[in-house]
Parts: C-alpha cells; structure tokens; sequence
C-alpha cells in the first residue's frame, strides 16, 4: 500500500477550511526565513498557499542571510506582541552564526505552531501536548487516517533530531508502541531496523535504508528529502522496498503534504487556544 500523503493532506485541509469557517474566528500564521536558500523558500511558499486554502491568513518576514541575531530575536519579539498573529513559524535551518536554540526559545509558547520549545516538548514528553512538531504529528495522522494501528508494535526511528526524531518516538509512545531510537552512534543498525514493525527514518541520505534493512511487511515512513542524480530520493530505496513493505510512503508526495496540514491545524488549534483557554 502507497501511503499517500497529498491525497490525505488534501482532506484533511478540506475539513480544516470548513472548520475555520464554521468557527468565525481568523487565525493568522506569521513565518520567519533568514536567507536565500532555494529550498527553504520553496517551503515557505507552500505554506502560505496552504494557508490560503483554509483561509488562514499569512504574513511573511524575509530576513537576509547576514542578518544579526538581534534583529532575528527583535522580528520574532514583534510578533510574540502582535494580538492579530497566532501562530510564529521560523524556518528551519538557520544560517550558522544564528544561535538556532536561543530563537526557537524566544517563540511565544502560545504562538509555536511548530511545537520545537522546550515547553511544548516537554508536554509532549509528559503525554499531554499542545503543539506536536507538524511533521511527526502529520505521520501520526497519516497512519490513523490509513487505519493503521502502533499499539503493540516494535516502532524504530532512525534520527533523533528534535525536529522530526525524538518528537515522532514520543508521539509514537504515547500511541502506546514500542519504540527504539537509533542514530549514528547505533551499533548494527541493520539489526535493529529488521526488527521493526513501524520504520521511520528521517536521516536525511539518500536511499541510507535498503531492502536488507526492512523486515517483511513492515509499515516503512520515508522522511527523507534529498537530491540524487539531480532528482528527488528520499532515505529509503523505495523501488527495492516497497516490494518488501505492506505500506510505504513515496518521495514526494508522502510525508512532506502531511507536515504542511499539521501546521495548519496546529495554527487553528492556537487561535482556539487564545479565544477560549479549555479548547485544550
């Protein structure tokens, strides 16, 4: 089975656009890019095209790649302050010289639809969160939405980033799975992901997990986004894979749709959140 994300993030902004409707409120997401970085860019564009499907409205802060940190923790600090925005997005990654931690730490807790402070996480890893980071909250709903269920299972996440990694095993935790995270100081990594009911990798190689790696009918999530002869690939060697998986998710058009509709609602859930605190 394809797992197909743009299918299901298609839905699920269609009843997210409704829902916004239906509410009268009107949420409104601001993102930060520092930078030129072609893919970034890419990114952001997307999330204000998504943002308009849903009518969410959308104001973006371009901010050059010289830029100091100062003036980054002085943007983000107008926007903690600014009662229209109810959801700061700051695109990751941030050019070297910007201290990437002290920025996602200056993100309002009530405004971080990306749910990367420490506070959000912490609820997170406590089993009660607000904000889930949107791409493992989106691979959560991709599985729920395909009827698949993690209770039980042995689930392996290959990365620990807090991005993507250590949020998705909490996630996953909570969902009542067994999780093991591996990362590059992972001995016998190949064993380990054998033994996988549920793969996640998120390691950001091209084709890094190949058929030998993947036990037979495992449910296999390709994070991965990456160039290989001048052409998108994801972690997994999907073609040598999918004969061996009961479900994978293809590069592009899998995982990448999900995380965008998880920001979306992550945004709605904040204008919620800010008109009536038992929302959550």
């Amino acid at each position: 089975m394809i797992l197909d994300g743009k299918a299901c993030s298609e839905r699920r902004l269609e009843i997210l656009r409704e829902a916004i409707d239906e509410s009268g409120l009107n949420p409104h997401l601001a993102t930060v890019i520092v930078g030129s970085d072609t893919a970034s860019q890419m990114y952001v564009r997307m999330k204000h095209r998504a943002c308009e499907k849903v009518h969410i409205g959308s104001v973006g802060i371009e901010l050059p790649a010289d830029v100091t940190l100062d003036r980054v923790l002085g943007s983000i600090r107008q926007l903690n302050e600014d009662a229209d925005i109810d959801g700061i997005l700051v695109q990751l990654p941030l050019p070297a010289h910007i201290h990437s931690e002290q920025v996602i730490r200056s993100v309002r807790t009530d405004k971080d639809v990306d749910g990367f402070h420490p506070y959000n996480l912490g609820l997170l890893l406590s089993g009660s969160p607000k904000f889930s980071p949107c791409t493992p909250k989106g691979i959560m709903t991709l599985l729920a939405e395909n009827r698949i269920d993690v209770a039980g299972k042995h689930a392996v996440v290959v990365g620990r980033s807090i991005e993507v990694g250590r949020p998705m095993a909490a996630l996953l935790t909570n969902a009542d799975a067994t999780v093991t995270i591996c990362h590059s100081k992972t001995r016998n990594l190949p064993d380990e992901t054998r033994r996988a009911d549920i793969l996640v990798s998120s390691v950001g190689k091209a084709h890094f997990i190949t058929a030998d790696m993947v036990k037979v009918g495992a449910v296999v999530i390709d994070v991965g986004i990456n160039e290989l002869n001048g052409k998108l690939a994801g972690d997994v060697d999907f073609a040598a894979v999918q004969g061996i998986a009961s479900a994978i998710t293809p590069v592009p058009g899998g995982v990448g749709p999900m995380t965008i509709a998880a920001l979306m609602e992550n945004t709605f859930l904040a204008a919620k959140l800010r008109t009536c605190d038992t929302v959550w």
